[in-house]
């Protein structure tokens, strides 16, 4: 089976929301993992945990 060809991340082209996954991923450092393995290298558990935090800072944002 061919590997993947990985497309280089643009920062500028990502969503507000999508900026606030990889500064989560960084914050827990995942941001590594994600970097070469991609998002399906995570975890249930870390994903739900950038997941938890993400909502929480959405709900921050709001108020």
């Amino acid at each position: 089976m061919a590997a993947k060809k990985k497309k280089p991340i643009k920062l500028e082209e990502l969503t507000r929301e999508e900026k606030m996954k990889y500064e989560i991923a960084e914050e827990l450092g995942l941001l590594d993992k994600v970097m070469t393995d991609g998002w399906k290298s995570l975890s249930s558990k870390e994903t739900g945990r950038i997941g938890g935090l993400l909502a929480r800072k959405k709900r921050e944002k709001a108020e």
